[in-house]
């Protein structure tokens, strides 16, 4: 058991009586030392100011009780600087190489600023709601929704670490920036075929894997003819060309996790027409660290003039960008090939496809986003309910 110390006095004895004497410290510092003993068998100590006894016995109170419950934390732990162990935390985190890129950034960014030089313990529920208050107007609200779910993970992590007891991020009082999610308006087939058109010819497969796969941009980019099951009606989907730390790599799809979607019969045709005037090139890059000495060598179906892998950022400024302006389509942000995969999206649940099997073929990680981003694009039910209803009732009627 522990016990809290008086620093300010001691206890002598004096012609057999025991006397409280003054001590050297007497005035001057801490008075109440709570000295006791940790679960992992180490002494440890708080300190108290004059008048805070109660305090004292109070804090070494729960302290015992927290050891009995197993939810014992260092309160030393907690003076952690938020830097220190978001760094950390940046170190240990499993994510792959491109997205710890882009968390980084953001941490370093919008967060290391406002909490960096506070202690984990010193960070309450107030502290960030006025960090959020404070990035409003700085940030749109889809970027401070990010941030905050980045704040929250680390803060995860702390809890989990036994550095803090609770995590103020999960406080009834803090709300998580939401943006307000705006309905996907899909490509017409007019827009698909009109920016097909305007792409340099190499590059048109881009549209056919997107439209008629619902393939991401770097999934296109790493497509190899051995993914091709033309036979069995089959795309596997089993890397991408990404950029890590300004260079490109192969890796695996979003999520690290491969699929295979329909090929139909269309998009292999073109293919394959394709395949007569650019042939597939192999090509070697790193697998997901740039600087890795594991090279991978994959025989890719579209490359650049100069038989590399495609740069993302370079092809959607030299290609794609000007097929959208040429196509008379005003470019936003909703214009980049991953309009092709709502286009995707809005083919197959017009012919009635299930919401599960267009989220596998997406490739989303939970059926539930796929029904959220797509639900206004499912077909009206309300005219199959009276159908349904009316051929039941005619029956009865008949049989009367």
């Amino acid at each position: 058991m522990g016990h809290v110390e008086d620093r300010w006095f001691r206890t002598v004895d004096k012609d057999g009586k025991e006397v409280r004497v003054k001590t050297a410290r007497y005035g001057s510092g801490m008075r109440y030392r709570v000295r006791y003993i940790g679960p992992d068998g180490r002494e440890r100590s708080e300190s108290f100011p004059d008048r805070q006894k109660k305090a004292a016995e109070a804090f070494l109170s729960t302290v015992e009780a927290d050891k009995v419950r197993g939810t014992f934390i260092d309160p030393n732990a907690g003076r952690m600087l938020f830097g220190t162990y978001a760094e950390h935390w940046l170190r240990t985190a499993r994510m792959d190489d491109s997205t710890r890129e882009t968390v980084e950034y953001r941490v370093r960014k919008h967060l290391l600023p406002f909490f960096g030089h506070r202690q984990l313990a010193a960070i309450k529920p107030g502290t960030v709601r006025e960090w959020d208050r404070s990035m409003e107007g700085k940030l749109a609200v889809s970027t401070r929704s990010v941030v905050f779910a980045h704040l929250r993970t680390i803060l995860n992590a702390a809890v989990d670490d036994q550095k803090i007891a609770k995590n103020p991020c999960a406080a009834r009082s803090v709300v998580q920036p939401e943006p307000v999610q705006k309905k996907i308006v899909p490509w017409t087939e007019g827009m698909v075929r009109a920016v097909r058109s305007k792409l340099p010819e190499r590059y048109r497969l881009v549209v056919d894997l997107g439209a008629g796969c619902g393939l991401r941009q770097g999934e296109m980019f790493g497509l190899s003819d051995e993914d091709l099951d033309v036979a069995g009606g089959w795309l596997h989907v089993r890397r991408q060309v990404k950029v890590v730390r300004s260079r490109l790599v192969f890796g695996l799809p979003k999520s690290d996790r491969e699929r295979k979607v329909p090929l139909p019969a269309s998009v292999a045709e073109r293919i394959e027409e394709r395949g007569g005037t650019y042939k597939p090139i192999a090509v070697t890059l790193p697998w997901e660290d740039p600087f890795s000495a594991e090279l991978v060598t994959v025989t890719l179906l579209m490359t650049t003039p100069r038989r590399n892998a495609i740069r993302r950022n370079t092809f959607d400024a030299l290609a794609w960008n000007p097929a959208i302006e040429d196509a008379g389509i005003v470019r936003t942000r909703a214009t980049g090939t991953h309009a092709l995969r709502h286009y995707y999206a809005s083919v197959l649940l017009d012919a009635g496809e299930s919401i599960k099997a267009l989220s596998e073929y997406l490739g989303h990680w939970d059926p539930g986003f796929t029904l959220r981003q797509y639900t206004h694009l499912m077909p009206a039910s309300q005219g199959r309910t009276r159908d349904a209803i009316d051929a039941v009732l005619n029956r009865q009627d008949t049989a009367q």
